[in-house]
């Protein structure tokens, strides 16, 4: 189709509808200033439908050449040498490029926000202090962000089975903080978010775990996170509908736990000592565990002397009837397993013979119960 060109001319026979056409006027000489105000003038016309559209003469290729030159100052490359940044919690992807950029990793905090933008990884982006390189491409200093090695922290291992002074002390060693800080805070651990059968208390709640710690870690925030933890666990065991199915309290699935916990060498053995407690609940009989004792007088160890036996506490499981009070240590998830899933058997004691190699024995009969504690007393003699 053919179409008029205005007063520029006409395009030329066969050319395609559509087809985008420079023309110029040249009829009259022009000095360079006039030549300069006639390339701004220079136009594209698009012929088709009998309407003339005016763009931009060279449009395509004036984007292509000044598009680079508009885009945002960026480094090229790894960069070099070191540089610690910190970024701080609940910054957004402008605040950390601001970061960046004040300590030279990046260009521009426009080029990291681009760069982000375009891998749509703000949502992946973690407070904390990371070593970074200098003068660094804005993609790669993303990578090294969200790269877990550049994360500079401290991590501390909380072992299962450790009691709440053990775990405050522990905590304190690890990360620096004070350690009556966080005695006080497992004393009264209020608003840090206790399951309501815990019943106020946080011993048995205090999660075994690797937590990490960052330099604007609190002892109260390092507490929460280990009650968060054990919050998981018990979702992930479904702990309380269990709890119903096996007719106990959650509390004391938890309290069976921490004896298993206490009690056991091996997690093989965990289940087996949960279904000794259960058996003996179920027959009236006192539980009869020495680590109850030992936690109610203050002290460590599976093996109680007559004498402390003796010594009336409420943890006294040689007194008093029943599950003791609350927990006795604080168990991991396979020790609330086992209080959730016991093993099957008819075993009504078990013996620790060699807590050195944690060898444990179960037993239905209290004659082979007897020559158990009489082999454990040898070993332990013996030491």
């Amino acid at each position: 189709m053919e179409g008029e060109a205005g007063d520029g001319g006409s395009p030329e026979e066969g050319s395609d509808a559509g087809e985008l056409i420079a023309f110029t006027d040249d009829e009259e000489p022009e000095d360079d200033d006039a030549r300069r105000a006639r390339s701004r003038r220079t136009l594209l016309l698009l012929a088709g439908g009998g309407t003339a559209v005016l763009v931009a003469a060279g449009l395509a290729g004036a984007l292509a050449l000044v598009h680079p030159l508009m885009g945002p100052d960026d480094f090229q490359g790894q960069g070099a040498g070191s540089v610690v940044v910190e970024i701080p919690p609940g910054a957004s992807a402008g605040q950390i490029a601001e970061v960046l950029a004040r300590a030279g990793v990046v260009a521009s905090a426009r080029a990291f926000v681009g760069a982000v933008e375009q891998r749509g990884e703000e949502g992946n982006l973690r407070p904390g202090r990371y070593r970074l390189r200098r003068r660094m491409a804005a993609a790669s200093a993303l990578d090294l962000l969200l790269a877990p090695g550049s994360r500079i922290r401290r991590r501390v291992l909380i072992p299962e089975g450790l009691r709440g002074v053990e775990t405050a002390a522990r905590l304190a060693q690890g990360t620096g903080l004070p350690a009556d800080q966080f005695t006080a805070i497992i004393a009264k651990p209020d608003g840090l978010g206790l399951p309501a059968y815990a019943k106020g208390a946080a011993e048995g709640f205090l999660f075994p775990a690797t937590y990490d710690v960052e330099r604007a870690t609190t002892p109260r925030d390092l507490v929460r996170a280990m009650i968060r933890r054990f919050r998981h666990a018990a979702a992930h065991l479904d702990l309380e509908e269990g709890a119903k199915k096996i007719h106990l309290h959650p509390r004391e699935v938890v309290i069976v736990a921490s004896i298993a916990q206490a009690e056991g060498g091996r997690v093989d053995d965990y289940p087996k000592i949960a279904r000794v407690i259960y058996n003996r609940l179920a027959s009236g009989a006192k539980l009869e565990m020495d680590s109850t004792v030992m936690y109610g007088l203050g002290k460590h160890g599976i093996v109680a002397s007559n004498a402390e036996i003796k010594r009336d506490t409420p943890y006294n499981t040689y007194m008093h009837r029943g599950l003791p009070p609350g927990p006795i240590s604080n168990p991991g998830e396979a020790a609330l397993r086992a209080a959730l899933q016991p093993a099957k058997g008819d075993w009504y004691w078990f013996v620790t013979i060699d807590p050195e190699h944690r060898i444990t024995k179960f037993t239905d009969k209290e004659s082979e119960f007897v020559k158990l504690r009489e082999e454990l007393n040898k070993r332990l003699g013996q030491h």
